[in-house]
C-alpha cells in the first residue's frame, strides 16, 4: 500500500451508528494524518460521520454519493485524535 492509498473500513448494509463506531474502531489503530475512505450505505452517515469526525478533530476530505446509493467518505485522522 502506498502512502496515497486510503485504508477501506466496509460498513456497507451497517446502520446507524455502527458505520461510525466501526470507523472508530479502525482509527483507533492507526498513525495520525493516515488516509481512511469509509463505504457505507446508511444515510444517516451523512450526518453522522462528519458530526463524529468534528468531534474528534479528523479532517473529511471528500463525501461522494454513487447512483446505487453507495456513499464515501474518505477523511485523515487526526494529528491529536487517539
Amino acid at each position: 500500500m502506498t502512502q496515497d492509498q486510503p485504508i477501506i473500513v466496509d460498513a456497507r448494509g451497517l446502520n446507524c451508528p455502527l458505520p461510525v463506531l466501526r470507523l472508530r474502531k479502525r482509527l483507533k489503530g492507526l498513525a495520525a494524518g493516515a488516509a481512511v475512505e469509509l463505504l457505507a450505505t446508511d444515510r444517516a452517515a451523512l450526518r453522522d460521520v462528519p458530526a463524529f469526525c468534528a468531534s474528534h478533530g479528523h479532517v473529511v476530505e471528500h463525501i461522494g454519493q454513487e447512483t446505487d446509493g453507495l456513499l464515501r467518505f474518505r477523511l485523515k485522522k487526526s494529528t491529536s485524535a487517539a
